[in-house]
């Protein structure tokens, strides 16, 4: 199947990334470009474009956040039986209307993007993603702030789980830009003039909507937690941390030391 040609005239970007990310505060920077028309006031939650079509269903048919992806329906791909021309006319007829018409670019932000790129892509050939990652336990404590009843181990399997299966899915697609959440807030100019020289904007992002990071409170948490006594909280973090070090050490991140942010290496999925 080819492209819809209605979207010969735009440039499509789709935005992706778990929940508690940076989804929106990337979307939502990308969308004061005078270039990008990215959805705002739409009414559906975080101006979200899986809340604006009935083509696929939303995150919350797999569980929602800290859940969806241990669905293997929830990982759309080319050979999903949605993909045909008459889909991606009515996805595109559908987000368009929240779209300025007048933009050349258009941005569409879903956390589920994350684990749809494929899918997406078999849909419109000429798209280019911008995934977001942040540190697996600030994700994993921030998520259970109002999972409260999910396990941190399973929020922690959850995380590798969506980002196995998008390194698995993007290896050597050079429409698929991987950007840090901690770089991000760390220094957005220079972030945002990579993301932008990757959609070939012209002109840079403005970067003052990028708040400083939010992190702290976390990884004070996750002291408070190691340290604890109690062996529900310090020995469970403990056997998570010998449990999925490696995993999470193959995104560039530290169970341990939270501050500690290398590069991303080629990580395997772990379907068992």
């Amino acid at each position: 199947m080819t492209g819809s040609s209605n979207v010969s005239e735009h440039q499509l970007v789709f935005v992706g990334g778990l929940h508690r990310s940076g989804t929106t505060a990337l979307a939502r920077a990308l969308g004061r470009h005078d270039a990008v028309s990215a959805f705002a006031n739409t009414g559906v939650k975080e101006d979200e474009g899986q809340h604006l079509q009935d083509v696929y269903p939303s995150a919350r048919a797999y569980g929602g956040a800290g859940r969806f992806a241990f669905d293997p329906a929830a990982h759309l791909t080319e050979a999903s039986p949605l993909v045909s021309r008459a889909n991606a006319d009515r996805l595109l007829a559908q987000w368009s209307r929240h779209w300025d018409r007048s933009a050349p670019v258009w941005v569409e932000k879903s956390p589920p993007n994350l684990i749809m790129t494929r899918f997406l892509q078999a849909l419109y050939p000429s798209a280019r993603f911008v995934m977001i990652i942040r540190h697996p336990v600030v994700v994993t404590l921030s998520t259970n702030r109002w999972r409260r009843t999910t396990r941190r181990a399973r929020l922690i399997e959850h995380w590798l789980r969506a980002y196995e299966l998008f390194a698995a899915d993007a290896s050597g697609n050079d429409q698929v830009l991987l950007v840090r959440y901690e770089d991000l807030v760390a220094d957005p100019a220079s972030v945002l003039a990579r993301v932008g020289g990757f959609l070939r904007l012209d002109g840079p992002v403005p970067a003052d909507s990028i708040e400083a990071s939010r992190s702290d409170v976390y990884a004070e948490r996750w002291r408070e937690i190691r340290g604890s006594r109690w062996p529900w909280h310090g020995a469970a973090a403990e056997r998570l941390i010998r449990t999925y070090a490696d995993r999470v050490a193959a995104f560039g991140y530290d169970l341990r030391d939270l501050s500690m942010v290398g590069d991303v290496v080629r990580a395997r999925s772990h379907d068992g």
